[in-house]
């Protein structure tokens, strides 16, 4: 053998190199992915916090009770029988201002008596006094255990009490819901010429405009 023959040759390492290939590997099976039901529904019923307002045009010493509440908001299905359009209810805050007429004082009370069979609440009495040009002022809201902060149905079931003179101003804040079993509630007391098909409202003594103690906001329609 020629030099350059030997020369040209490397020794063996003893170590064998092989190439790796490229390319893609077969796919194999996907796994199956479920399809997720619908999600839940929750919320077909129509709820409605509101805080309406009420100005007395007499003395008002009395309780409200639930079915009252629910006739503050109704609707019109003719000129003489209007209906609740909420089917429960519940209070969440009341707030109650009286200003005295020159040196006179003025006293208002608020009382949470609603009670029934095995369930009282808290009987919880708040009262206030004017003094200078300072008005008697009240804002209390039920305790948890009372049935005023749970949702009611229409019923002759004390909400709460009041006591206050002419020319009060009430700020009563309100959590209605309304029912999807088609429960339909007419109101305690028929309306006068009402007008078909429209939301109306009512004082908090539940009677219609011309014998109510009650007073709306101008422009609203009351019944």
């Amino acid at each position: 053998m020629s030099r350059s023959n030997r020369t040209s040759q490397k020794p063996f390492s003893g170590q064998i190199f092989i190439k790796k290939q490229v390319g893609n590997r077969k796919a194999g099976p996907r796994r199956s992915q479920m399809i997720p039901h619908p999600p839940k529904i929750s919320n077909f019923e129509i709820t409605h916090s509101v805080q309406l307002r009420f100005i007395t045009n007499a003395v008002v010493a009395q309780n409200i009770t639930f079915q009252n509440l629910l006739d503050l908001i109704l609707f019109t299905t003719s000129a003489v029988a209007p209906f609740d359009l909420f089917f429960a209810v519940r209070v969440g805050q009341i707030k109650i201002w009286s200003d005295p007429i020159g040196n006179t004082t003025s006293t208002v009370t608020l009382i949470y008596d609603g009670a029934a069979v095995g369930f009282v609440g808290d009987f919880r009495t708040i009262t206030d006094t004017s003094m200078g040009i300072e008005p008697a002022y009240i804002s209390a809201g039920p305790s948890g255990q009372s049935l005023a902060s749970r949702f009611q149905v229409s019923s002759a079931a004390n909400a709460f009490a009041l006591n206050v003179p002419a020319n009060t101003v009430i700020d009563v804040q309100l959590n209605y819901r309304s029912s999807t079993a088609g429960n339909a509630v007419a109101a305690q007391n028929a309306s006068v010429g009402a007008i078909v098909g429209a939301v109306a409202f009512r004082g908090l003594d539940g009677l219609p405009l011309a014998t109510s103690k009650f007073t709306l906001p101008t422009g609203l329609n009351q019944i």
